[in-house]
């Protein structure tokens, strides 16, 4: 698999978007990844909405963060709010679920009896083998909707509804719920997990009229409604708020006033298809349209919006501020920066603006831009300053963002004396022996890229004084680099690496060594602002090449106390975890884009599949999805911020990709197969301003391989 590029023609200016001629949610599969590792929630939602409605099961280990793995048959509720894809759980609040008798707090069901597709969720429940409720489950962004139609041999309609139970690691702190009419039920749940104060307010609004039993306080209870078979199915309209009970119902009644199911179904369906019709692909291979089209859907899970209809959300500070803009959260950043975010600002333009408002409100009212932000609290979850990338791309590619605003925030975050930074700035790197938490190599190789994006702001921003700091300090890479063994290594306060004794660059000691979920062989490629600077260090191209050539070659036993994440593996590079994701497109800055398209393909073929245990790792909130979107397009930002997108190999004949602002932006391949997937061009690389301006990008694909991109000025 060798490839050649034989021509690009670039014909910019305003280009008439695509018009989809069928609803591209019949190639979404959401069952994709929610067997093996890959975490996914199932369930009914809109893009990027607050409530994430969908089946709960009991935590029984790592594969069950987002509260569902297709290995298992109990369920415990339909939540409103799910993650998915994390390596940690959380969330599943405000659950209900039809029950036969008033003790009963779990239900087998089998698969076979499921059905989902995006914006609905069905399911028949059965009793000793005996169907006994139909539910069906959809949504708008902030309010969720049920139909329970109950099996004619019952006289009553029981829901639990349980306040007490979340999705595993998590607690509740105070609970509340009331009933305040017939037809309407509201509350609260306070709980402590992953996030440590989150705070959700409901409204349930019934078309019939029941009554609230409480079982445990306020922590559980029954609803009843007479069983008038088969006239009336219990129907119910959940509204959500960060914010208030008062909030909540006027998410509800703006969202969903009506009481028309099919209607606020059909609603979720053609949000999905507007967003999934921003691409459109021409391929014969079911398999793959379905594969792309599900990993789009999952980029759009999240981030998920976290404000009321009327502006107002609840704070990083927790406080409830008034807002002239959509604020996000669920910010997975140490994963989403590297593709996720910049899809978005390939699709989801008009988006932009309001991620780098909640970017920057957020970094007011905690001092630092987000690491990883799950409803207004931040988690501090993995290592570096990820929220700096994400802004700083959005600055360069010319977004609506205040720069001296931007700045001011990225400044701040990266001049703390918390996670390592102080140690940082004492010792130009962090080293071993004084940081407890480990994961030096890691903390300072994302430290090290966030300083380039400061710096690259910072010359924008016509900053001299930040931009030279920060610019040093992106090359502290340098420093963990053992020219002798050719690898990233901790280091000591003294200048010393780790004795050779102690070292194994196979290693991925679970949280407990120099790498973050990872190990010597990954994270030494962790320097995707300064390719070139990487390249010297190891004393040339040819010395580099033969060290990235060995590295998806060498196996070996990753040591008993593996990380769980490290998976996907070709030779030592691992595709199932993020800080591998840029390393295959370094080929096209040392001049061999030939070797990159083998690999590529490899990955998009074995490593994405349809089926339940189709994602080579955790989903990471949309990040594994967004590497295959981009790459089976033929694109890849490598570099953190900026907008240099790397040509790849494009899996399909063609790609439109609706830019916006009435443009269109084409990837045509001639001759493309497996065998046939390069391309010829001057350039290896193509700049974001040039795929915003609309236009066609032609490719000859063909068996051999050429000079194309080998060429110094050529290069990224």
């Amino acid at each position: 698999m060798k490839k050649t590029i034989l021509l690009i023609i670039a014909v910019m200016g305003c280009i008439t978007a695509f018009a989809a001629s069928t609803s591209h949610t019949q190639w979404v599969n959401p069952r994709i990844g929610t067997g093996g590792h890959g975490h996914v929630f199932l369930g009914a939602n809109v893009p990027f909405g607050y409530v994430q409605l969908g089946p709960t099961e009991h935590t029984r280990g790592w594969d069950w963060c987002s509260g569902y793995h297709d290995s298992d048959s109990v369920l415990i509720g339909f939540g409103h709010q799910h993650l998915s894809g994390t390596g940690i759980g959380d969330l599943g609040d405000i659950a209900l679920l039809p029950v036969t008798s008033r003790d009963q707090s779990e239900v087998i069901f089998s698969h076979d009896d499921e059905r989902v597709k995006p914006g609905y969720y069905v399911i028949t429940l059965k009793d000793s083998g005996k169907p006994y409720v139909n539910v069906e489950l959809t949504a708008t962004q902030r309010t969720g909707m049920h139909r329970y139609v109950f099996a004619g041999d019952q006289d009553t309609m029981l829901l639990r509804l349980d306040l007490g139970q979340g999705i595993g690691w998590d607690s509740p702190k105070q609970v509340m719920m009331e009933q305040r009419s017939p037809h309407r039920i509201a509350g609260y749940r306070h709980s402590l997990g992953w996030a440590r104060d989150q705070k959700v307010f409901f409204v349930m609004d019934f078309l019939q009229e029941v009554t609230l039993e409480k079982l445990n306080g306020d922590t559980t209870g029954i609803i009843s409604a007479p069983n008038i078979y088969p006239v009336t199915p219990l129907v119910v309209k959940v509204g959500l708020s960060a914010v208030s009970i008062e909030n909540a119902i006027k998410n509800l009644e703006a969202e969903n006033p009506d009481w028309l199911f099919s209607a606020v179904a059909a609603n979720a369906a053609r949000a999905w298809n507007d967003e999934l019709e921003k691409i459109h692909i021409d391929t014969d291979n079911e398999d793959d349209r379905k594969v792309f089209y599900t990993a789009m859907y999952h980029t759009m899970v999240a981030p998920s919006v976290f404000c009321d209809v009327n502006g107002q959300y609840r704070g990083a500070d927790g406080k409830v501020h008034q807002g002239d803009f959509t604020n996000y959260t669920t910010l997975s950043l140490w994963d989403t920066y590297r593709a996720a975010h910049p899809l978005q600002t390939l699709i989801h333009r008009e988006k932009q603006r309001d991620i780098a408002q909640t970017f920057l409100h957020i970094a007011e009212q905690q001092g630092k831009l987000p690491v990883w932000h799950l409803m207004g609290n931040e988690t501090d979850c993995m290592v570096g300053n990820p929220g700096v990338p994400v802004l700083a791309d959005l600055v360069l590619k010319g977004f609506d963002v205040d720069t001296a605003a931007a700045l001011k925030a990225m400044v701040a975050s990266a001049m703390r004396d918390e996670r390592s930074m102080g140690l940082l700035k004492q010792y130009g790197y962090i080293p071993y022996d004084l940081e407890p938490e480990k994961e030096t190599v890691a903390r300072g190789l994302e430290y090290a890229l966030a300083d380039w994006c400061i710096a690259r702001v910072a010359q924008v921003a016509g900053d001299k004084e930040n931009h030279d700091y920060f610019l040093n300090r992106s090359k502290s890479y340098e420093k963990y680099f053992d020219k002798s063994l050719k690898f990233m290594r901790g280091k000591d306060s003294k200048g010393n690496f780790r004795d050779n004794s102690e070292f194994d660059p196979l290693s991925t000691k679970h949280r407990n060594d120099d790498y973050c979920e990872g190990n010597a062989w990954q994270y030494t490629w962790l320097v995707p602002h300064d390719v070139h600077g990487l390249v010297k260090l190891f004393g040339g191209e040819k010395a580099f090449i033969q060290k990235l050539d060995s590295l998806f070659i060498v196996e070996g036993d990753l040591g008993e106390e593996a990380s769980p994440d490290v998976s996907g593996l070709i030779g030592q590079y691992a595709h199932g975890n993020e800080p591998s994701h840029h390393i295959i497109y370094m080929y096209n800055y040392v001049g061999q884009p030939w070797k990159a398209a083998p690999l590529i393909r490899q990955v998009l073929r074995e490593q994405y599949r349809n089926n339940v245990d189709g994602l080579s790792g955790n989903e990471d909130v949309g990040q594994m999805s967004a590497w295959y979107v981009l790459s089976s397009m033929g694109l890849y930002q490598v570099e953190p911020a900026g907008g240099k997108y790397i040509i790849g190999t494009p899996l399909f004949d063609e790609v439109r990709i609706d830019v916006g602002d009435g443009k269109t932006f084409t990837i045509h391949a001639e001759g493309n197969s497996d065998k046939n997937n390069g391309k010829r061009y001057d350039k290896s690389y193509i700049d974001y301003r040039d795929l915003v301006a609309g236009g066609t990008l032609w490719l000859q694909m063909g068996p051999k391989p050429s000079k194309w991109g080998t060429g110094k000025k050529s290069r990224p």
